[in-house]
């Protein structure tokens, strides 16, 4: 039996990223994301979100309400119809809700409601992150209860560049021409370090909608602190959540705006540091609870 959410939760995640591309832009050559202003390194919402679901799905892929939405490969409209199916929704017949339809193979009215709500029990990120379902046979929309921002660094970053070899070609055609040398070369491009800060808001309200439970906000917490280990790849590098900051209110509305608790965390590169090369190189300081504003608390996992 899912356990309902009934606080608001606000929270920061602290990440970074060693000799990697944390999250290459494919506009601008897959380099790392950057703030042109400020020099300050970039991580999208959907990068985010998008190790928290491929770390769902290889912990609890197999568990019924556990699987995902959005994943490699998926089509999406089948999903959906497969939601109607399922449900036992006949949508060649020509009247819904005792009405003509307006388009066959298409839900309306209480179908959409009820497809709708079977996505959210199915698929984990759909009542989690919500989700466009108005395509193909339509399920509506969803608006998740738990929303990330783009990550910013703490600190301006500096793209490296390096030229890299493989000692292979692709054709005997290149092979002919390089007389048998067969190199072919490449560049790599990585942020040397970079201390990541993304912010998250989690709604009771919207939790209630979609179904999301205490159970699901545990299983997210454990998906931001671990998901990196499972997402090791040489163009990575070395990234690692260092710190989740989680305030937790008493009530459902909050009992303090979500950027004045931010605002009390500090981040700080430490002065006897020149270029930061590890988190160690900075201090943070959370506040205790009796710093904080009455009826919120605060967990660092």
């Amino acid at each position: 039996m899912a356990t309902e959410l009934k606080n608001r939760y606000d929270f920061m995640l602290l990440f970074d990223v060693k000799d990697g591309n944390p999250n290459g832009d494919p506009d601008a050559g897959n380099l790392p994301r950057i703030d042109t202003e400020t020099g300050e390194g970039l991580v999208t919402d959907v990068c985010i979100k998008r190790k928290v679901r491929n770390y769902v799905l290889l912990i609890k892929g197999t568990e019924p309400g556990y699987d995902i939405f959005v994943k490699e490969k998926a089509i999406l409209n089948q999903q959906i119809e497969k939601a109607y199916a399922d449900l036992g929704i006949d949508l060649s017949k020509a009247d819904a809700d005792g009405k003509k339809r307006n388009k066959t193979g298409q839900g309306q009215g209480e179908e959409v409601f009820r497809a709708r709500n079977k996505m959210c029990q199915v698929y984990f990120d759909i009542r989690t992150f919500g989700a466009v379902m108005s395509t193909g046979a339509n399920a509506g929309q969803v608006r998740g209860p738990v929303q990330i921002t783009f990550a910013r660094s703490v600190d301006p970053v500096v793209t490296a560049e390096h030229s890299i070899t493989r000692m292979a070609v692709a054709t005997e055609a290149e092979a002919e021409k390089q007389s048998g040398d067969n190199r072919t070369m490449g560049r790599k491009n990585t942020v040397p370090y970079g201390l990541y800060v993304a912010y998250g808001f989690v709604s009771p309200a919207l939790a209630k909608q979609t179904g999301f439970s205490e159970e699901d906000l545990a299983l997210l917490w454990e998906a931001l602190v671990g998901m990196f280990d499972q997402d090791h790849s040489a163009a990575r590098g070395m990234m690692a959540t260092q710190k989740l900051i989680v305030f937790k209110h008493d009530s459902a509305l909050g009992n303090a705006p979500s950027h004045k608790l931010f605002d009390l965390v500090k981040i700080e590169k430490k002065s006897d540091v020149a270029v930061p090369r590890k988190f160690a190189d900075y201090t943070l300081d959370v506040p205790a609870d009796g710093a904080l504003p009455a009826g919120v608390t605060v967990v660092v996992k």
